[in-house]
């Protein structure tokens, strides 16, 4: 066996330097997320007789039950676990499935790790170094979570923790699987974020029909059981041995399967295409490689709008009686009626998450270009800008269609103000191209550095998140582009802000298309 690993501590040190910018932003992103909300909550719900009330609320609303879960305590910490538990450990899956998928399946990908496993290294090190790295970002995140929630209780925080990174181990071990079954790292990526996904609907739809997350669905998902950790709330450390056994028993299914096949090959390999091409343009083939992308956003995003649109008048009533729950939502969705600044917060929301579509998108032409397989594209009668217009238009044009296909959720959801709602939607997509025109930038200008568009497209959720919440300066939020959007439905729209923003993405796509004219393809 220690043949088969030989090698681990040097790959484990080679992954942690290549990750050394984008793992703590991550983990910061998710530790600063929790830990901000004891103060928010104690400034929401300043009394015990306030927080019970909530908790009373919120046990007979069965969809706002299924959107944050169950609360069961009052206490500060209880409350903190109920409402960024869940979703600090979606976090922290996604982080882990990333990590994992990076250095598995992308080096084989990329032709990468046949040349490192020419060299003294076994044929378990990769995964072996790769879950190694997932668990050190997990740790990570399990100190500051433990150490900044003590104040609210040693043991609540250490199970808050511990359950936090349990989740992204189980989803870590997942993503090893997915590695050996597809021969695609952005197959492999599919079908862990589906992993994920589901897990994310199993433990909504528990919680809709049992107020004690005690509900069969709930048990099924790995974010079900961090929920009925009950962190705070007489915590039940036996769930963490489901952790533990899932994480442990997809390793060794991983590990047997990475036994069982050679380097580059996978168990379900991809099929051959048809004799003759039926591609026959640039944008053709960017439609070809990005068209499950688009129809998972797009689904994603029409179902989020119906969720939400649904949730409208609940949370209306939910923060109604709470002057300062009123002012959060107010200064995330403008000075209207509460509806009207519930339903522009929760637009913005899924706007700030439409600039990860627009990012990883845009990105599809640095992995394209970095894997080699642009060169034979570009070897032929098809121009750089005509190539890289494909994916753009892709990009730009899919960051539109999800939002309006959010608005069309909204109106479906909620029912009401089906013009107002499309266009605030719609008009989420000037900030939205701000973010993929700086990604548009770094690919063309610095294609080493393009993985730094996802930290701006991270910041600017951060602070569109946290911000409001925090009462943040003024000035801070409009760091982020959506800072400068009109709060719609129900505030003023005024058209030049928008301008602005829509003629510094054009620049910022300029400038890049420019600078991928001008330099070497990376290799």
């Amino acid at each position: 066996m220690s043949r088969q690993l030989a090698g681990t501590g040097t790959l484990l040190r080679f992954a942690l330097r290549r990750d050394r910018v984008l793992l703590p932003v991550w983990v910061a992103v998710n530790a600063l997320m929790v830990l901000s909300m004891p103060d928010t909550l104690r400034t929401l719900y300043a009394t015990a007789a306030q927080r019970a009330d909530l908790r009373h609320q919120m046990t007979g609303n069965a969809s706002l039950r299924a959107m944050v879960g169950p609360v069961f305590d009052d206490s500060l910490g209880a409350l903190t676990a109920w409402r960024v538990g869940v979703y600090a450990g979606a976090l922290a899956a996604v982080m882990s499935l990333l990590v994992v998928l990076r250095h598995t399946r992308d080096e084989e990908e990329s032709g990468r790790q046949e040349l490192i496993s020419s060299g003294m290294v076994g044929r378990r090190a990769p995964l072996t170094a790769a879950l190694l790295a997932a668990a050190v970002a997990n740790t990570a995140l399990c100190v500051l979570i433990v150490a900044g929630l003590a104040g609210q209780g040693r043991a609540g925080a250490l199970a808050l923790g511990l359950g936090v990174a349990g989740a992204g181990m189980v989803l870590a071990t997942a993503a090893a699987i997915t590695a050996q079954l597809t021969e695609s790292a952005r197959l492999a990526r599919g079908l862990t974020a589906a992993v994920l996904g589901a897990a994310f609907v199993l433990r909504a739809a528990g919680d809709a029909a049992s107020s004690a997350g005690s509900s069969v669905l709930t048990w099924l998902s790995p974010l079900g059981w961090l929920e009925n950790l009950r962190a705070f709330a007489a915590e039940r450390w036996w769930v963490l041995l489901l952790f533990a056994a899932a994480t442990a028993l997809q390793t060794l299914v991983a590990y047997a399967l990475a036994g069982r096949r050679d380097i580059g090959m996978s168990f379900l390999p991809t099929r051959p295409g048809p004799a003759a091409g039926r591609l026959g343009t640039a944008g053709a083939l960017a439609w070809r490689l990005q068209r499950g992308s688009v129809l998972g956003w797009s689904t994603g995003f029409f179902l989020a709008g119906v969720v939400y649109g649904g949730l409208t008048d609940g949370a209306a009533r939910l923060v109604g009686d709470n002057a300062r729950a009123r002012e959060i939502f107010q200064r995330m969705g403008g000075r209207s009626g509460l509806t009207d600044a519930f339903l522009a917060a929760m637009i913005g929301m899924l706007g700030l998450v439409a600039a990860l579509y627009v990012v990883s998108s845009v990105l599809r032409l640095n992995g394209e270009e970095t894997s080699g397989r642009a060169e034979p594209v570009l070897a032929g009668a098809v121009g750089r800008l005509r190539w890289a217009a494909g994916h753009l238009l892709i990009a730009f044009g899919g960051s539109a269609l999800i939002m309006l296909l959010a608005g069309l959720g909204f109106a479906v959801g909620y029912g009401r103000q089906i013009g107002p709602v499309l266009g605030a939607c719609l008009l989420q997509v000037a900030a939205v191209w701000v973010i993929g025109g700086l990604a548009v930038l770094l690919h063309g200008v610095l294609p080493q550095g393009a993985p730094a568009a996802w930290g701006a497209a991270g910041a600017a959720l951060l602070i569109g998140w946290i911000g409001p919440a925090l009462n943040v300066p003024r000035a801070v939020l409009g760091l982020s582009p959506f800072g400068h959007l009109p709060k719609l439905p129900g505030g003023h729209l005024d058209w030049t802000p928008v301008g602005v923003l829509l003629a510094l993405a054009a620049l910022l796509v300029a400038g890049g298309l420019a600078g991928l004219r001008r330099r070497d393809l990376a290799g």
